[in-house]
């Protein structure tokens, strides 16, 4: 090769060197470029309606389009509204709580709502839905008493809907409870206000019967059988007034208060 002061270095062809590799960075410099603004272009203007934008395509110039006519989303048919409201239409117009559950009671049924009522309901309720859970010990509002004439006189969809929208200080369970549970629920309560009405005349032939008394002294709890106390914590919150509750309910609802008959004295009771 050899060595010219102007152009550098040549090879045999007597082309320089350097101005071949100039040229190939150019090349791939140019190819580059070409391709990072076609790729930019095609990002920029892509065929696609935007979301709440107008557009011209259609003539209310309306990007977003109404939805056909009863259209009903995938797994939201929802066709039986009574299994999913708790309630009818009657003729009147207005919506009715009806006391029948939507499917079949079962064990299997009353044994969900069991653990479900025991996870979410005792803390207000107690476990035998007498309204003294731990937390109206703890000073909340007592709550209700299902073995009470009012509660005992509510159809069972009462329950339903009441876990779907709450009332008064009690909130909505409509995100921990499924319609399916919901009901589960609404029929262990009504499990529950029979076995406290219950008489032995209810009991089967060949049935033994046990009372509370009985049964908590054999598992070593005698307290369990004596009557709760309402703890002085305890606030019977019911505002006088007509705007109502922030649960929406109304501001008296038709619930009495909850009193606790007073125990017989342990000679009177001996007595007997």
């Amino acid at each position: 090769m050899a060595r010219d002061q102007r152009s550098g270095i040549r090879d045999q062809a007597g082309r320089p060197i350097r101005a071949t590799g100039r040229r190939i960075v150019a090349a791939s410099s140019f190819a580059v470029l070409l391709l990072v603004a076609g790729c930019r272009q095609d990002m920029q203007d892509q065929p696609k309606m935007f979301p709440q934008r107008g557009t011209d395509f259609y003539a209310d110039h309306r990007g977003a389009r109404p939805q056909v006519l009863n259209t009903v989303a995938r797994g939201q048919l929802h066709d039986d509204s009574y299994f999913y409201t708790g309630v009818v239409q009657g003729a009147n117009g207005y919506r009715e709580e009806q006391n029948f559950m939507p499917f079949p009671v079962t064990l299997e049924v009353l044994k969900r709502g069991q653990e479900r009522f025991n996870i979410y309901c005792t803390p207000c309720h107690s476990r035998v839905g007498n309204g003294l859970g731990e937390i109206v010990e703890r000073g909340y509002k007592p709550a209700a008493n299902f073995h009470d004439q009012v509660r005992m006189s509510q159809p069972l969809s009462h329950y339903f809907y009441v876990m779907t929208h709450g009332y008064g200080a009690m909130p909505d369970y409509s995100a921990q409870l499924t319609p399916e549970d919901r009901w589960a629920v609404a029929a262990y309560i009504r499990a529950l206000q029979l076995s406290e009405a219950a008489t032995s005349a209810d009991v089967p032939a060949g049935v033994a019967v046990q009372d509370l008394k009985s049964i908590a002294e054999a598992e070593g709890h005698p307290e369990y059988a004596q009557p709760w106390a309402l703890p002085a914590t305890a606030v019977q919150a019911y505002p006088h007034t007509k705007e109502g509750t922030p649960g929406m309910a109304p501001g008296n609802p038709a619930d009495p208060a909850i009193k606790i008959p007073a125990s017989k004295p342990a000679a009177t009771a001996a007595a007997k």
